[in-house]
């Protein structure tokens, strides 16, 4: 019977706590959790069978251990781990940021044990109470193995990426930091400080904030994050995240300029290559910025309306994720926006009511 080890249990830790327990249900999971009230929802939702507030040789047994705290916090965990863990335990993590526990790794002589982890799914909401088993299907899972680690126990942890859902990429630490500094750290920072720019200029009224259409919503979600977390990633990957900040500051000064000059077919061109840049992507809801399957609908401004709807879809087995009215259309087709769960509910939404005489615009 395989054993599993995890400590701190929060969104991610919890979903893929989650995730293994759907793949291997005889499988036992012990986990650690400053605070009781967390082991006990974990222990009620049956995502572990043991809560501890101590790290001590229960975890000694453990084939694998998940560290799912903030960066520093988990090179801490692995101090405490080292003297209680076997030769045969794989130490693994979940951060964002590779490069300090790979050194705290190799100070402490692990480095046949540790595989990096960095599951590239998330959400605006943090705890063990958002986490669900779902939270990393179709999404990338980067592992950085050391060098000296058994190939066997990479393939291992490969195959129970692949069982969770999620899809690996085995890359260099160093090169991971790179990446994901571009594709999510500065993201995040750039949300932050747009969301910011609009409160610091809104009118008395809030007219900014009461207008903000669909784009700018979307565009500052991840700005919700949790201000800890990402502040421990910025800390961890600063050299990486100042690089290419340095760089989007430069090419902003350069839209600035133009902007302002009036510079006749340089926003044209700007937008023209994000634009086919942008729709080259994959539509598969990868990385930290998710998918989102959603559609928007033209329907009369009468009582009924919305439930009439929503019974149709219902009555095909269709489940819609949300529904909401779009005051702010300037960016956005149709009063209603739908979100489902999946590709195929979306599909087969936009089919039967497009069948049924609805006008409905698919979300790009």
């Amino acid at each position: 019977m395989k054993k599993f080890g995890f400590l701190s249990l929060g969104l991610i830790g919890g979903s893929i706590a989650l995730a293994i327990k759907n793949i291997y249900p005889d499988a036992k999971i012990i986990a650690y959790a400053r605070r009781q009230e967390t082991l006990d929802s974990a222990l009620a939702s049956g995502a572990i069978d043991e809560g501890t507030t101590v790290i001590d040789a229960a975890f000694s047994d453990c084939d694998m251990i998940f560290l799912c705290a903030p960066v520093a916090v988990n090179n801490w965990f692995l101090e405490q781990l080292k003297p209680v863990i076997s030769a045969q335990t794989i130490l693994t993590d979940v951060g964002s940021v590779k490069g300090s526990i790979h050194e705290t790794v190799e100070r402490l002589g692990l480095n046949t044990q540790f595989i990096g982890g960095h599951p590239m799914a998330g959400s605006e909401k943090t705890g063990f109470a958002n986490a669900t088993a779902r939270l990393l299907e179709n999404a990338y899972y980067i592992l950085t193995p050391t060098k000296e680690v058994p190939k066997a126990a990479v393939d291992t942890y490969y195959s129970l990426v692949s069982e969770m859902g999620a899809i690996p990429l085995v890359l260099p630490y160093t090169e991971h930091d790179y990446v994901t500094a571009a594709v999510s750290h500065v993201p995040h920072l750039v949300a932050a400080a747009l969301a910011n720019l609009v409160h610091d200029h809104d009118t008395e009224a809030c007219t900014m904030k009461l207008i903000a259409a669909g784009g700018f919503k979307d565009i500052t979600r991840i700005a919700s994050s949790s201000p800890d977390m990402w502040e421990s990633i910025c800390l961890a990957n600063a050299g990486n995240i100042a690089d290419l900040l340095d760089a989007y500051i430069v090419s902003l000064q350069d839209i600035s300029r133009a902007v302002r000059a009036k510079q006749t077919g340089y926003t044209y061109d700007l937008f023209k290559a994000s634009k086919e840049y942008r729709d080259s992507f994959s539509d598969q809801p990868r990385g930290p910025i998710k998918m989102v399957f959603g559609c928007y609908v033209d329907i009369p401004d009468e009582a009924g309306a919305i439930a009439t709807l929503a019974h149709i879809l219902a009555d095909k087995e269709i489940s819609i994720k949300n529904i909401g009215i779009v005051h702010n259309r300037d960016f956005e087709e149709g009063v209603l926006q739908i979100e489902f769960y999946e590709q195929t509910a979306l599909h087969n939404a936009i089919t039967l009511l497009r069948k049924l005489q609805y006008t409905v615009h698919e979300r790009k």
